[in-house]
């Protein structure tokens, strides 16, 4: 059957069809138009081996190969075509997805660019619609970005990571990733720059959108600064420092790809003040509380943003690439070592230097070498001082020997820390060396840290607060180096740092003290009321004697109220011969009481019962029993009352003993219940609390919070006045003057003076007569001769004798 018989045959006519409406009939009538599928990709198959021909015959022009524009566009409007209408016809275009790929990865670098272009479109089009898998194309993908083209490049790269992207979307496939993992590797560590810098820059950018946010990414990105080209060296050195200052994009999917690939998402907190809910809801009419609904619904939407961006920063557990070195101190001592034999400029060095101070600091090296390196470039002069001070301080850590760090520090002190020094320099050494000793403060001694001290009274601003900030730090963690009157009101005043190497291991669940201490409350509220029987029962039996006695301190002589009363010095005279046996037999029962109070005290000191009502009922019944203060007792009930104060110190020590044997709450069976937990996590943030709420200074970080933290070089800086301009001078002179008229002279002030003449003015323009003139003349013509014989002679004084 002829063609046109073909086409009578579907019930059209034999014209010639445009391509898109033919594409959009195809569509709806797939089986209709078999044949004219047929024709049109036949013509795209002698198309394309046109072009093969002439591209074998070199048919070269300045342009591409073709030299004929009509077979280029016949060729890229078909493959247009049938790329659109393949998903329609599996079965009768299965080859065509194969021969497009052969067709681009033979001849991309020959092709013109427009038809490049059409047809990397094409082939993009059928991978979006599941009809080529992104694992065969990705190296022809990878390989179009090499060609120079940028409108081709961006296209290639654009579509690698949205592919990958969708890919990973709902779930991982770790064997399809791995793959394509492997292929970028591999040009990464190839010598082709252009090859491994498109394979690096896809590599971060992936990497950057939490797609492949793993352990391999992270370590193949890491391993590029030791590629032989430095540009590939500088690039990966640059997303390594800026890394953790790269913020979400702004559109809506990338935020919500972030959202979702986000293995930890936080819960961000919006706090909206009521009015202005109220206000959104009930004030006004119904069109401009809508506008209020959607400007409060925006407001969240930038609140949470902010506060997810300030966590993700402020946390200690902040994701890095540097956290997943697989080795890390090799890391830093090969990057070290191409850093001392390197030719780069000032500036990759200073990058370098950066990545190495970083993963020190992140990690907890020992790179001994690398403080003396530092210590070369330690100068005020030196540019982007800041910088390196701020590496050097990363560098710093409890694990390093303060022996390898003292040189480097005392050359920021010598250096930076004088009087002959800017003020400016001062600060900054002042605020590096608070930062170096916040990590290892046993570099600091007494005689330094007072000297810099002395700085506080500076009348420069950024000297004083840096100096007050280094007084605040040693408070917290050795008072002792300071002045009295510098000390404050510590926490601790004993406090003092680990000596290197020290460390504390805990020995039981952190904070099962405060449950046992809890614990000890419930039952010290029950024991109380038994103490509390025992010394009511004693106050009693004291109460009930009419006639006291009162005993010396030292229990030698006790006097009668009624021998006082009569006569004194008769009856201590009379009584004399029998109260030695009463004052013996007294002794004796002191010294008794002496050692159960003795005992019973050593009992109390031994126990460690942390409830203070017990120990404060303890101390009241054994000193009341011990010294009695100024207390009188009858002769008649002395033994008495000795007897029932050694019965309630005998309770009391049966008490302290069932306390010592009884043993704590969470050594019963050695296991706490989840309620036990969340009592001591209640437990350790009201104690918290009360800490935060009673100290005056500031909260020492820990070591790991100190390593995860990245040293910002601003803060160095802090209250330090830039040095302006000329240009910057110019432009606050100019902006004081805006608000001010310019300068003239009073002449010209007064001619242009509005609103008529003044009396003066009108008095010098009015006609006067001749003799008035003259007269004036006269005047002034007297008051000049008078004023000139006063100048002439000097006035002396009157004489006071003649």
């Amino acid at each position: 059957m002829s063609t046109a018989d073909s086409l009578s045959a579907s019930g059209r006519s034999s014209e010639k069809l445009s391509l898109p409406s033919l594409q959009s009939k195809m569509k709806i009538d797939p089986e209709g138009y078999e044949t004219e599928l047929g024709l049109v990709y036949n013509q795209f198959k002698s198309a394309l081996d046109l072009f093969q021909q002439q591209a074998a015959l070199n048919f070269a022009s300045s342009s591409g190969v073709c030299a004929d524009p009509t077979i280029s566009k016949d060729l890229s409007d078909r493959a247009s075509f049938l790329a659109h209408v393949t998903p329609f016809y599996p079965k009768q275009l299965a080859e065509f997805p194969a021969q497009l790929a052969e067709f681009l990865k033979s001849s991309a670098r020959t092709l013109p660019s427009g038809l490049r272009c059409h047809v990397t479109q094409a082939l993009i089009l059928l991978i979006n619609r599941d009809m080529v898998d992104i694992s065969e194309t990705l190296a022809l993908f990878m390989e179009l970005q090499t060609l120079g083209d940028r409108t081709l490049r961006n296209l290639a790269f654009t579509h690698v990571v949205h592919s990958i992207r969708k890919m990973n979307k709902k779930h991982k496939n770790e064997a399809k990733n791995r793959a394509l993992q492997n292929i970028l590797f591999v040009m990464l560590q190839q010598d082709d720059e252009a090859r491994a810098k498109r394979a690096l820059i896809t590599l971060c950018e992936l990497h950057r959108r939490k797609v492949w946010f793993d352990d391999r990414t992270a370590n193949s990105i890491c391993m590029a600064c030791f590629h032989s080209s430095s540009r590939i060296m500088i690039a990966a050195l640059s997303f390594l420092l800026d890394y953790e200052k790269i913020e979400d994009d702004d559109n809506d999917d990338s935020d919500a790809s972030s959202a979702e690939d986000d293995p930890n998402p936080r819960s961000a907190q919006v706090v909206i003040s009521k009015e202005s809910i109220y206000k959104a809801h009930n004030q006004g009419t119904v069109s401009s509380k809508k506008k209020k609904k959607a400007k409060l619904q925006r407001a969240i939407r930038s609140m949470k943003r902010q506060q997810r961006l300030s966590s993700e920063n402020n946390n200690s557990n902040y994701y890095s690439p540097f956290n997943h070195l697989k080795d890390a101190q090799g890391f830093a001592e090969r990057l070290f070592s191409r850093l001392q034999t390197c030719n780069e400029r000032f500036e990759v060095k200073m990058m370098m230097l950066k990545v190495i101070a970083r993963t020190v600091g992140l990690h907890r090296l020992i790179l001994l070498n690398f403080y003396p390196f530092l210590q070369k470039y330690v100068q005020p002069h030196q540019r982007d001082i800041t910088n390196l001070l701020a590496a050097a301080v990363q560098a710093c850590h409890d694990m390093v020997p303060p022996d390898a760090v003292e040189p480097l520090f005392k050359q920021i002190v010598n250096q930076f820390v004088h009087d002959r020094s800017r003020p400016e320099a001062i600060a900054v050494g002042l605020n590096v060396i608070r930062e170096i000793c916040l990590r290892i403060p046993l570099l600091m001694n007494e005689d330094l840290l007072q000297d810099l001290v002395l700085y506080k009274k500076s009348h420069e601003k950024a000297v004083s607060v840096a100096a007050r900030s280094l007084i605040t730090l040693f408070r917290e963690v050795c008072p002792s180096l300071l002045i009295k009157k510098d000390r404050g009101r510590p926490i601790d005043p004993k406090a003092r740092p680990k000596a290197y190497g020290e460390v504390n291991i805990a020995s039981s669940v952190p904070g099962v003290e405060l449950l046992e201490q809890l614990d000890y409350n419930d039952e010290d509220k029950e024991d109380s009321d038994d103490v509390d029987e025992l010394a009511s029962r004693g106050s009693d039996e004291d109460s009930e004697n009419d006639e006291m006695v009162s005993a010396s301190d030292d229990g030698d002589q006790i006097y009668s109220d009624d021998a006082e009363s009569e006569d004194g010095d008769d009856a201590v005279d009379s009584d004399c011969g029998g109260g030695d046996e009463e004052d013996e037999d007294e002794d004796e029962d002191q010294e008794e009481d002496d050692e159960d109070n003795n005992e019973v005290e050593d009992e109390l000191v031994n126990t460690n019962v942390a409830h203070e009502t017990n120990e404060s009922n303890a101390r009241a019944i054994i000193i009341k029993v011990n010294k009695s203060p100024s207390r009188k007792r009858k002769l008649s009930d002395f033994d008495g009352q000795l007897l029932a104060a050694d019965t309630s110190l005998r309770a009391l020590k049966k008490m302290t003993e069932e306390k010592l044997k009884k043993p704590p709450s969470d050594s019963t069976d050695g296991i706490l219940s989840n309620e036990d937990f969340q009592r001591i996590k209640e437990l350790t943030a009201k104690k918290d609390a009360k800490i935060a709420l009673t100290r005056q200074g500031f909260k020492v970080p820990t070591s790991d919070d100190l390593s995860a933290k990245r040293v910002d070089p601003a803060k160095l800086e802090a209250h330090v006045r830039a040095k302006l301009s000329k240009e910057e001078r110019l432009a606050m002179v100019r902006a004081g003057r805006e608000d001010r008229e310019s300068y003239k002279s009073k002449i010209a002030v007064k001619q242009k003076k509005t609103g008529g003449a003044s009396n003066r003015q009108k008095e010098h323009k009015k006609q006067m007569p001749l003799a008035a003139k003259r007269a004036k003349v006269e005047r002034s013509r007297q008051e000049k001769k008078k004023k000139q014989n006063r100048s002439g002679k000097q006035f002396r004084g009157k004489k006071a004798w003649k």
